[in-house]
């Protein structure tokens, strides 16, 4: 019997998929809070769905097994009858400084069915929706003293005629802020907030605040959900660390060697802390190349710039690239006492690649073609970020064209869906899925 997760390589045959649709989250974006919330522009919610199933469909019509991270959080959260204590996580990472107004959304989620309390808590918390009798100082100035309800749409869960706390008066500079708790439009990259290897994953801290709370559901999932929680899976790293680690910069060479990004959005430190704990547990891995990529948004992860295709084959963007090819590599392997890491500094990334998957030959596929306007414009919208469903098959984007005849004319079988909503958020197929069992090698 196949463990619910099994991911020993990044191109073995995909046989099982964590997804997460599109929601009302991102539209919960508007002009003032999208840098926030981390995203350049906002997408139509109706297209970027549409766009997504056809994601998820060209999945399924090649075997693949789609889950949703929003449902099985919910079977996770009833399973485990955790649903006051889930709320509790939640409401501490919301700074929420309000008593009052953390007791009522409390309330209001509670009150919820818990399948439609996971999807509010994704979509954010509009102060509209739950609202005290006294938000403001000026209330009660206006009515000559005396306490003036709020007007607003949803039920009010704040019942109180006195403020027992300053915190429950809100500040001036928070007054037009229309959340309670903010909304988490980067849940469909399921990619990052946690990242299956061998027969495990990392639950990741994220570096952005924005994002932190993302991996409170794969925490729930992997701790309560029946097919996981009875299968002792691995947890080879939790979410409760200092250092910061994102799942697309955890690529899955083979069953013995990890490729890590030292990136925007993973530490060096991380990285380290992974080795020791991988080596201690008795994992498959004996090696993790740690990859130095610009520190950039345009390329925030390894994967936007660096994913395998192949047994021999891989896209990369030429951009990380020093001249004359070189970019600084550090192998990690088990040290000669408890505890410690041998590093060692190559600056030959093919060559790297070379030896850890055991190939004489190797084939770096330049995003764009490598030409100086559609490498960049390309990779700004993942053109090196493919997912590979089995050897030599990948999803793209089909906006990169010239990428994806690039990658034709090497031979690769490539599946194109639809991108004009999806690219929106910085982030390709690759980005938008977290493998959770893929086929063993031969």
């Amino acid at each position: 019997m196949t463990a619910p997760i099994h991911v020993n390589s990044e191109i073995g045959k995909l046989k099982t998929v964590l997804l997460k649709r599109p929601g009302r989250e991102v539209e919960n974006l508007t002009p003032e809070i999208m840098e926030r919330l981390l995203f350049d522009d906002i997408p139509y919610l109706k297209v970027i769905q549409k766009e997504h199933d056809e994601f998820a469909k060209a999945l399924e019509d090649n075997g693949v097994e789609v889950l949703y991270l929003e449902k099985l959080a919910a079977e996770a959260i009833d399973a485990g009858n955790a649903k006051e204590t889930f709320v509790e996580k939640v409401l501490s990472e919301s700074n929420i400084e309000s008593p009052s107004v953390y007791e009522g959304l409390k309330n209001y989620l509670l009150d919820m069915e818990t399948q439609d309390m996971v999807i509010a808590i994704m979509e954010g918390i509009r102060n509209k929706d739950v609202h005290t009798k006294k938000e403001h100082l000026s209330d009660v100035a206006e009515d000559g003293g005396e306490p003036v309800e709020k007007k607003g749409s949803g039920s009010s869960y704040f019942t109180e005629d006195e403020s027992d706390h300053l915190s429950d008066v809100s500040n001036d500079d928070d007054d037009d802020y229309p959340f309670y708790m903010d909304p988490m439009p980067n849940l469909y990259f399921t990619r990052d907030p946690a990242a299956s290897m061998g027969n495990g994953l990392t639950i990741n801290r994220m570096m952005f605040e924005a994002r932190q709370r993302e991996s409170l559901f794969m925490e729930a999932i992997m701790q309560y959900h029946p097919r996981f929680a009875s299968s002792d899976v691995q947890i080879w790293r939790d979410r409760n660390h200092t250092s910061f680690m994102e799942g697309g910069d955890e690529l899955v060479l083979n069953e013995k060697t990890l490729a890590i990004g030292i990136s925007q959005r993973t530490s060096a430190q991380a990285i380290e802390e992974l080795a020791l704990e991988l080596f201690s547990k008795g994992s498959t891995f004996e090696k993790i190349l740690a990859i130095k990529i610009p520190n950039v948004r345009a390329m925030m992860h390894l994967d936007t710039v660096f994913t395998m295709v192949d047994y021999d084959k891989f896209t990369i963007h030429p951009g990380i690239l020093r001249i004359g090819g070189s970019i600084d590599v550090y192998v990690i392997e088990k040290g000669d006492e408890p505890g410690k890491v041998k590093i060692t500094h190559e600056t030959d990334l093919e060559k790297s690649l070379k030896d850890v998957l055991g190939v004489e030959e190797l084939t770096l596929i330049p995003c764009g073609g490598g030409d100086a306007i559609a490498a960049p414009r390309e990779q700004w919208n993942d053109g090196s970020n493919t997912l590979a469903i089995a050897p030599g098959v990948v999803v793209t984007y089909d906006r990169n064209y010239m990428s994806n005849e690039l990658l034709r004319e090497h031979g690769i079988k490539v599946i194109e869906i639809s991108s004009s909503e999806l690219s929106r958020g910085r982030g390709g197929p690759r980005c938008m899925s977290m493998p959770l069992v893929r086929e063993d090698l031969n």
